[in-house]
């Protein structure tokens, strides 16, 4: 029985991660993406944030923290794979730049399927595998769904719009499947990494992942640093899992790590964006009051 639930767990997250890059794609406006990454500056910390300092983070806590090899492996390979496909929300939430959202998007997915293969042999150890058994799962269930989302907006918006709520709400169902699978089936693997550090030192890097593009990405206006941060407090997991379930027996505790960053990463998120979003209110008032021009006096 749990191997079977174990199967429509990995379809459900399939669904998942295809049907949020797909509505993704069909909503996108390549105009506002393009415009975002004609910006070299966000995407020069997109890339640093994304690709090198939240992997290090992620390496630098497996060093240092007194965690189980196989709980490490899990968490280096949230550390590699920024930028969940629900970032959209969150950024309207956050009152952040969608332009720069969709941008951000974009190039995480783009980049990810070609710097995992790469990296994650180089940096997981106990993972034995090659890049092309990891590249082929983020081909097919992260660019192929975004591409096609984008060349059928781009074909006809009206067709993509038909599309959209029957997308949205089989996405929706497969979302819910996929979290309530995870407590079925990973249950008392979350329970047995309660003691372990493994929840500890998520909290840790979500902490960090979550705050310190926030408050270190200079130059960017805070519409853009939300998007950041937001991108890196966010994980794919479906990238994440793609080299687990690509190798034949994975230890079930990697696995679990993974699994874990579902509700990390909700809370994280959601706590973010609400911060973001109060920030953002208050600084508007001001802003547009030093923005409008008071009219000079005329003496009567």
């Amino acid at each position: 029985m749990m191997e079977v639930l174990e199967v429509v767990l990995k379809v459900s997250l399939v669904l998942f991660m295809v049907g949020n890059l797909l509505d993704m794609g069909l909503r996108l406006k390549l105009q506002e993406a393009f415009a975002g990454l004609r910006n070299p500056r966000f995407v020069l910390q997109s890339l640093l944030w994304g690709f090198v300092l939240c992997p290090a983070l992620a390496f630098l806590l497996v060093k240092i923290v007194p965690l189980d090899p196989a709980y490490g492996i899990g968490l280096v390979l949230l550390g590699m794979a920024p930028c969940a496909p629900f970032l959209p929300p969150m950024v309207e939430r956050a009152r952040g730049d969608m332009g720069s959202a969709a941008a951000f998007m974009i190039l995480a997915s783009v980049v990810t399927v070609v710097y995992m293969p790469v990296a994650v042999p180089l940096m997981v150890t106990g993972l034995t595998t090659d890049a092309w058994t990891i590249a082929k799962p983020l081909l097919l269930f992260v660019l192929v769904p975004l591409a096609i989302g984008v060349m059928i907006q781009r074909g006809s918006a009206p067709v993509a719009a038909r599309l959209h709520p029957w997308v949205k709400k089989t996405t929706g169902v497969a979302t819910l499947v996929m979290l309530a699978l995870c407590v079925v089936v990973y249950g008392k693997g979350f329970l047995s990494a309660v003691g372990t550090y493994a929840i500890g030192t998520q909290i840790l890097f979500f902490s960090v992942a979550a705050s310190a593009p926030y408050a270190l990405s200079f130059g960017l206006p805070r519409s853009q640093k939300s998007v950041l941060a937001l991108g890196m407090s966010t994980r794919n997991l479906g990238a994440a899992f793609a080299p687990l379930f690509a190798v034949a027996a994975a230890d079930q505790r990697a696995i679990v790590m993974v699994a874990l960053g579902v509700p990390m990463q909700t809370i994280f998120s959601l706590l973010a964006a609400r911060w973001f979003g109060s920030r953002a209110a208050t600084a508007e008032p001001a802003e547009t009051t030093t923005a409008v021009p008071t009219e000079p006096r005329t003496e009567s």
